[in-house]
């Protein structure tokens, strides 16, 4: 990690990398307490593979083992960063990570169906480090059972009421489409959906894809379907979705910045015709990884153009959903019979 950066978990946690300067008193205090809890965590994962063929009994042992390395005052953080959050322990990631670490060791060679029964078991749960410990199973078995996994995937994803869940998600959800990419597919169907969670994890699988190393590579289809399902969102009113598709566009700049660019010249275009804050805020929290000559044309294009309170969305996704609910179910007489 470079000198001045700062590393930041999708939970919130951050830890100063700067050698030359002592860490904050929290920073200090957060430490410690990792440092306090880690062999703990390490132990708990370990003693979860006992109740592997018990997912009762697993969930169970996971809740009390949790429990006791629970930070209240990192929980509070969590709710300071993620308002509306529902139940948490406050396991600082680093704890989370180290118990899932400790329980693959000990599941190495077990085959996906055993593993999924586990994580299906904890995503059922309410506390949301349970489900963000099943997303981290989901993860290792992706890849050898899809289908399956994809399927607790979109559960998870429908019942998500967070970023951080829905952002830990993405890195799943990246996985399962550069394994199969008729999974872009599923993105499609989520950017009419009426959850701001659902559309957020759009955006957030498009900008975790860059960064997952796949042998089939498939650079130029990311940056083509990335594009693509922006442009169908771009104009959502929600903030956490407008977040995500900007930090999509950020990351997919890394790969291929002309057409990204090209993208972003066309909607700030049509966001200063229309006067659309909301596109325009997008665009705008982009500019930091386009070229300069862009940033500055772009910039100058959007001149004067912010967001309005209580503005309605302009994606072309919103309209299509509106369109199809104005349409209203098919008369009964049309509708084909089951013999």
């Amino acid at each position: 990690m470079r000198a001045g950066t700062r590393r930041a978990t999708a939970a919130g946690d951050s830890i100063a990398a700067t050698p030359d300067r002592a860490p904050s008193e929290a920073t200090a205090v957060a430490r410690a307490f990792v440092s306090g809890h880690l062999p703990a965590a390490r132990a708990l994962g370990h003693g979860l593979a006992d109740d592997l063929d018990d997912p009762g009994a697993f969930v169970a042992a996971a809740r009390g083992g949790l429990a006791r390395l629970a930070d209240p005052v990192y929980q509070a953080g969590q709710r300071l960063v993620a308002p509306g959050i529902g139940p948490t322990l406050g396991i600082r990631t680093p704890l989370l990570d180290a118990v899932a670490a400790g329980f693959r060791r000990e599941v190495r060679g077990v085959g996906p169906a055993r593993l999924l029964v586990v994580a299906d078991a904890l995503a059922g749960d309410e506390i949301r480090e349970l489900r963000w410990l099943a997303i981290r199973v989901l993860g290792w078995i992706v890849a050898a059972d899809p289908e399956r996994a994809w399927q607790l995937l979109r559960r998870l994803g429908a019942d998500a009421d967070d970023w951080i869940t829905v952002d830990t998600l993405a890195g799943v959800a990246a996985a399962g489409i550069l394994e199969e990419q008729y999974r872009w597919a599923e993105l499609e169907q989520l950017v009419y959906s009426r959850s701001r969670w659902e559309r957020r994890l759009v955006g957030a699988t498009i900008a975790t894809i860059p960064h997952r190393r796949h042998a089939s590579g498939h650079s130029d289809a990311v940056v083509a379907h990335g594009l693509d399902l922006v442009g169908q969102l771009i104009g959502d009113d929600e903030p956490d979705v407008q977040k995500a598709l900007s930090w999509a566009l950020r990351e997919l700049a890394r790969v291929d910045p002309a057409p990204v660019a090209a993208f972003c010249r066309a909607q700030a275009r049509d966001a200063a015709a229309t006067g659309d804050g909301h596109r325009a805020w997008v665009i705008r929290d982009t500019l930091t990884k386009l070229p300069a000559a862009d940033r500055d044309a772009i910039r100058s294009t959007l001149a004067g153009v912010r967001r309005t309170p209580g503005a309605p969305s302009t994606s072309v996704a919103a309209s299509a959903a509106a369109a199809f609910l104005d349409a209203g179910p098919a008369p009964s007489a049309a509708r084909a019979r089951v013999p």
